[in-house]
């Protein structure tokens, strides 16, 4: 009568290979108390094991694989973002366009820095256009109007702004041919007479230097800038005499 004989470990766990409930397969006795035979039979079940690649650690392996064999066409497609690129540009430029607008070529830019062919770049912002999303003249006006009350920054500085965002320099001049002389020296007085109390103490000449540099770095000429300044000292008292000299 055949016994069974029990392994030690236990019953093999699933996907570890083949069960084995006799004894050693290489064809060697199995001597109780030895753990000979045992051994033996564990190393042709790890054999068996290695060879076939089967096992816990063989599934492990195979199923990272697989997980990393994706291309980043498919990780796209995984998270919902579309492949057609004229889709992915026509998405960039919403996103962008969302709170707040933007010229033709700050979106142009946009899109070949993500990489969108020039063809489809090229069709959604004609597109957009068309349906006045993209409205460069529109920007501009909005830009002065903002940027001069806002900031109070002269038609100069205007201009060098709009040119950085790609503004066509037609389009430019027009927007900034609204805002006419006496409306922007009206604001240059509004900028010292605002300045004016934290120079005081000053010698003269630091007062003539500190509110003439301010208005130049909003963009105002010497010459309006000399002429503002040197009216509000006089208001104060000061003596302008020699401050014809540009500064």
């Amino acid at each position: 009568m055949t016994r069974r004989t029990e392994w030690p470990g236990g019953p093999a766990e699933p996907g570890d290979g083949p069960e084995f409930t006799g004894g050693p397969t290489d064809g060697s006795a199995y001597e109780p108390g030895t753990g000979r035979g045992a051994r033996s039979g564990r190393r042709s079940r790890e054999g068996a094991d290695g060879g076939a690649g089967f096992g816990e650690g063989a599934g492990r392996r195979a199923r990272s694989g697989t997980r990393n064999s994706g291309s980043p066409s498919s990780s796209r497609a995984e998270r919902g973002e579309p492949r057609d690129p004229v889709e992915q540009a026509r998405n960039i430029c919403l996103r962008l366009l969302t709170g707040t607008p933007r010229t033709r070529k700050q979106l142009a830019d946009a899109l070949r820095k993500r990489e969108i062919p020039d063809e489809a770049a090229e069709e959604v912002l004609a597109r957009f256009e068309d349906v006045g999303l993209i409205d460069d003249a529109a920007f501009a006006g909005a830009w002065v109007e903002s940027r001069h009350h806002g900031r109070g920054l002269a038609r100069r500085a205007l201009v060098r702004e709009l040119r950085t965002k790609g503004v066509d320099s037609s389009v430019i001049d027009e927007a900034v041919g609204r805002l006419d002389a006496d409306q922007e020296e009206e604001t240059a007085r509004e900028l010292v007479a605002r300045k004016l109390r934290s120079t005081r103490g000053l010698d003269r000449d630091k007062r003539l230097r500190r509110l003439a540099g301010m208005l130049a770095r909003k963009g105002y000429g010497e010459g309006m800038a000399l002429r503002v300044v040197r009216q509000a000292l006089e208001e104060e008292g000061e003596d302008t005499e020699g401050l014809d000299e540009p500064f």
